[in-house]
């Protein structure tokens, strides 16, 4: 522990009036530190396999993203080009330089303009994967990192997210075990239900105040390892 963060804690511990942990106390911490126990969660957070990739879509859609489900990631040049010109949008995307959506074969679309890495304010869409989504409320999680900058998450009006269907797990405490698993914490982890919303101009819903007004997740199905969603 640094001397500085030993300076922080004995100061709460002070202002508490207890002293440093004697070994028990401190054993019994660092157990539960470790254990991740679960706590009293709702029936639907145990949902799995399609009843878990069903709940994942269902909450989802009733928190205002769209969902569709694709075969194969070789499908997704196509869905997305779909998606632009439903909603009459620039055919213009900025990609997570991620290794698994670099095999997506967006050649197959070339009236597609992709680019990759960091959002830019001009950026109207991007295009990322997710570490897992979580069924119970239909949430995404994603870690930053260099393939997956947290800006494309935030600055573009339209974000586009593909995830595989193994990649979606019951709870929040299933996700945190996903991330704990990939070994040393990102700097930022993002869990993002829905498209951005606010309530705070006359207690109507407006969405888009703080991020992307739209959410559109692509669920690719299969678990093979050639999945396009990091």
């Amino acid at each position: 522990m640094s001397e500085a963060r030993d300076r922080i804690l004995g100061s709460i511990r002070t202002s508490l009036k207890r002293g440093p942990l004697d070994g028990e106390r401190l054993a019994a911490a660092e157990d539960r530190l470790a254990a991740h126990r679960r706590n009293l969660m709702p029936s639907r957070a145990r949902a799995a396999g399609e009843e878990g990739i069903e709940l994942f879509v269902r909450m989802a859609t009733e928190v205002a993203a769209t969902v569709e489900r694709l075969a194969t990631p070789q499908d997704v040049p196509d869905a997305v080009a779909a998606y632009l010109a439903q909603h009459n949008l620039p055919a213009e995307l900025r990609v997570a330089p991620d290794p698994e959506l670099d095999a997506v074969p967006w050649e197959r679309r070339p009236t597609l303009t992709v680019g990759r890495g960091r959002a830019e304010d001009r950026d109207a869409t991007s295009v990322t994967g997710a570490v897992a989504g979580v069924a119970e409320t239909g949430t995404l999680v994603m870690a930053s990192g260099p393939a997956h900058p947290t800006t494309l998450n935030l600055m573009p009006d339209t974000h586009i997210v593909v995830l595989r269907t193994d990649r979606i797990v019951g709870s929040y405490e299933d996700a945190w075990d996903v991330l704990r698993a990939r070994g040393a914490l990102s700097r930022t982890v993002n869990f993002i239900t829905g498209p951005s919303r606010t309530g705070d101009i006359e207690q109507t819903i407006q969405l888009g105040a703080h991020g992307p007004r739209r959410l559109h997740i692509l669920l690719v199905d299969g678990g093979d390892g050639d999945g396009a969603s990091a």
